[in-house]
């Protein structure tokens, strides 16, 4: 099913849209064999393909590999241990001295992508003569990809301009600011849920349903702390239409294999393939495009990847309340290849085909993220990883939704969702392990099960920053916070390219 639907996504999107897809403002060179937006959006598969390639956004470098750094290794989950000062600096360090760092704003550039390739659906798509019914989906399929390539931009970069029609060659948009970019992202979503259906038919799994649209749109309310706001899209996941759509797996590991990808637990994924002609981070070079992910390579242990993330160890002791069988926590397993992956220890736990204790040693204490890399099928890695990115889980969903009511004082009803989640891993559930909790200790506990439970995913750092957490007092567990700076390093900088070419983009503070 998985390949179905992302044959459709990228072969029909880019022979037609490479030309149309980008950014490139500075460059006004016409070449005669370009299809132009003029002649383009004609046809009912003229629309689709349009959407496709918003999807294929997700496939660019920018996005699939450095974005989970500025998410994942800046956070306190990990660290860097890259021979590449730039990778230490920026991406770990809080040390960011050249406001034009390549991959830094490979990030902004390739969301900027996927905002304009959402932005000429939505302009040119009405005008198209086609099933009303499926023109209201693939309108409702660009509004939710719209407003999640701008909830990366706004909280990685703040005040970012907000662009709403198709780029033209000169446009000089001002910075918005924080709040008028979340209120279009809530928009955004809004409309998309009222648009997208909750199910697709096999050929279409993996776009974004209304499950999907309510999910992003209560993590945008959580992430303002509109918490209120949350409880009605949460509910409809949880309590509502959504809980008969979506379930927890049995099994934890099955969200991180490739051969269980779209399963139930799964609300919004992205569609990664193995193209073997590829030879570029780009999606525009047909046949030679990149529909893979290439972080397997850069997150993978040495000898494997090229380990420029790895995880802080500190995750692992947090997995320390056994079973109800008095066994050791499965998701531990699931999500960190270290010395112990395999309770037996290190003659024991498996790194791609090998013992660790014969790739590293017995006293090497370094830890990578086990989620996302493919040595359940093979023993290396690659540039090319078909492993899907799961973006938002249901378990996710359920404590967003435990999170939610905490903090609008229904400590007591958030508990049975927190509960799902323990007893999917073997745990007693909450209630009974820590009954009449203060909303605060629910917080700290709701901490702690975010951990457990969503590790290397690319939720933390936006988890901290809503908790207000973020801060050189993280320093103790994630060395690279010593050299935190509050007020300045929640954010990156604006690109300074950007700001050259756009004097109407105000940098943010600090920098």
């Amino acid at each position: 099913m998985k390949r179905i639907m992302k044959n459709k996504v990228i072969f029909l999107a880019l022979s037609a849209l490479a030309a149309l897809a980008g950014c490139e403002r500075d460059l006004n060179i016409v070449n005669p064999n370009q299809v132009t937006t003029a002649v383009f959006w004609r046809t009912a598969d003229d629309a689709l393909a349009g959407v496709n390639a918003i999807y294929s956004t997700t496939h660019r470098g920018g996005i699939s590999r450095w974005m989970p750094f500025y998410y994942i290794i800046r956070s306190d989950e990990g660290r860097s241990q890259s021979p590449d000062p730039g990778i230490l600096n920026n991406m770990d360090r809080f040390l960011v001295t050249d406001y034009n760092y390549g991959n830094a704003y490979g990030v902004w550039n390739d969301n900027y992508i996927g905002v304009n390739r959402a932005n000429q659906v939505i302009a040119n798509v009405p005008g198209i003569q086609m099933d009303e019914t499926l023109k209201a989906r693939y309108i409702g399929e660009a509004k939710f990809l719209r407003a999640m390539y701008y909830f990366h931009l706004v909280t990685l970069f703040g005040n970012v301009p907000l662009i709403l029609t198709p780029s033209a060659l000169g446009d000089q948009p001002g910075s918005a600011t924080i709040a008028q970019v979340w209120a279009q992202i809530e928009q955004d979503l809004t409309q998309a849920a009222s648009a997208l259906p909750t199910t697709y038919s096999a050929a279409d799994v993996g776009r974004a349903t209304k499950g999907a649209a309510y999910a992003l749109l209560a993590r945008a309310y959580l992430q303002e702390r509109k918490y209120t706001e949350a409880l009605t899209p949460l509910q409809w996941l949880a309590d509502g239409e959504g809980k008969s759509i979506y379930a927890l797996v049995q099994n934890y590991r099955e969200n991180f294999l490739i051969t269980t990808e779209n399963n139930r637990e799964s609300v919004f994924e992205w569609q990664f393939e193995i193209n073997p002609a590829e030879y570029t981070d780009d999606d525009t070079e047909t046949p030679n495009q990149n529909y893979g992910t290439s972080l397997a390579q850069f997150f993978g242990p040495p000898g494997i990847g090229w380990s420029d993330g790895e995880a802080n160890r500190w995750p692992i002791y947090q997995f320390n309340e056994p079973t109800k069988t008095g066994t050791r926590d499965p998701r531990l397993e699931a999500s960190f290849l270290f010395d112990s992956t395999d309770v037996r220890g290190p003659a024991f736990t498996q790194i791609y085909g090998q013992t660790f204790l014969q790739r590293y040693g017995a006293d090497n204490k370094r830890v990578w993220f086990h989620k996302f890399q493919n040595d359940h099928w093979k023993n290396e890695e690659g540039y090319r990883s078909p492993n899907n990115w799961r973006y938002i889980r249901y378990a996710d969903v359920l404590l967003m939704y435990a999170e939610a009511l905490n903090a609008t004082g229904k400590t007591a009803q958030a508990y049975p969702y927190v509960d799902q989640v323990r007893q999917r891993a073997g745990l007693a559930p909450l209630s009974t392990a820590r009954p009449g909790l203060t909303q605060d200790q629910f917080l700290n506990q709701l901490k702690h099960e975010r951990v457990t439970e969503l590790s290397g995913e690319g939720w933390r750092w936006n988890d901290l920053t809503r908790w207000g957490d973020l801060g050189p007092q993280l320093a103790p567990r994630d060395a690279g916070f010593a050299t935190f700076t509050k007020g300045q390093d929640e954010l990156l900088p604006i690109p300074q390219q950007e700001r050259d070419l756009n004097p109407s983009l105000m940098q943010n503070p600090g920098y």
